[in-house]
């Protein structure tokens, strides 16, 4: 099992070398390939993924038929539909891979399983769902209270190599412009 996933845990919670052993033994790695979809809407989300190398995206369908993506993942992030997950109940997301992308994947009976067996690794979920919460809580400020570009910048600023590797279209409909907006903040930037 990657020494980064060990890496990721221990910076919220000790844990020794036994320990981690036993908490590999819930999960399964998996490489997925580009554009490969592991969660359709309407689905159960059966598995939380913890990516190792690669890129992901969580996204819906709107009401004139559009994607929608709502969240990114790249290395040492996790992602799922976290109400579908612990619920057990039809997702109202997709989860698909960018590119090739190498993770670590747990089922939801794992997972139970897992935190009866280590019940340290609650306190690193808890931590690791507080950042994601507080991060949630700072997207839905700046989708309200910053023009495109200031959100555009932020963006880029804050998380440079999602804008490094997402492709363009999809940073921009996850910000909310459309891609040629993007061509032009960066043009301005440039000059």
């Amino acid at each position: 099992m990657p020494d980064q996933f060990k890496q990721h845990i221990a910076k919220f919670v000790p844990i020794t070398e036994a320990e981690f052993t036993g908490i590999c033994t819930y999960f399964n790695q998996e490489l997925l390939q580009k554009k490969e979809q592991v969660l359709s809407e309407g689905q159960t989300c059966k598995k939380k993924y913890f990516v190792l190398s690669g890129c992901m995206r969580m996204f819906f369908i709107n009401e004139k038929g559009a994607e929608q993506t709502t969240q990114f993942a790249i290395e040492q992030w996790w992602l799922a539909d976290l109400f579908s997950f612990i619920r057990q109940q039809p997702s109202s997301f997709a989860i698909q891979a960018l590119e090739k992308t190498e993770v670590l994947s747990i089922t939801a009976t794992a997972y139970a399983q897992l935190l009866n067996d280590f019940p340290f690794m609650e306190t690193y979920f808890r931590q690791v769902y507080q950042i994601t919460a507080a991060a949630a809580q700072m997207r839905v400020k700046f989708l309200y209270g910053y023009s495109k570009e200031e959100l555009y910048l932020q963006f880029s600023s804050n998380f440079p190599e999602f804008v490094q590797r997402v492709p363009q279209y999809l940073l921009a409909n996850y910000l909310g412009c459309t891609p040629e907006y993007i061509s032009e903040i960066r043009a301005k930037r440039r000059s």
